[in-house]
């Protein structure tokens, strides 16, 4: 089998993140942007398309105000999310869950 090179432009970021995670793994970048798109096509044909969650969300500045409100006034944890914390079983799980 031959290889064959692409090329691409990538953020400066991710760059960065390829070059570290290439370096303290001990693999070669190519190796890596290989398996990685290996990794990610697979998933697009294996998986629902609303099951994957792209790397990189955009919001209009409204959509962004509204993010940031309902991170900074969480609601509280309802009672079947305190009990699932706790490790409490919820009444209607059937035994052995």
């Amino acid at each position: 089998m031959s290889d064959t090179q692409i090329s691409a432009f990538i953020s400066a970021a991710t760059k960065e993140k390829v070059e570290r995670y290439a370096e303290s793994h001990g693999v070669k970048k190519g190796h890596l942007v290989e398996e990685a798109l290996l990794h990610h096509l697979q998933a697009l044909r294996e998986l629902p398309p609303d099951i994957l969650i792209p790397p990189r969300v955009a919001l209009s500045r409204t959509s962004f105000a509204k993010v940031a409100a309902l991170v900074g006034r969480p609601r509280k944890p309802t009672k079947a999310l305190r009990d699932l914390m706790a490790g409490k079983r919820a009444a209607d799980e059937p035994e052995g869950w």
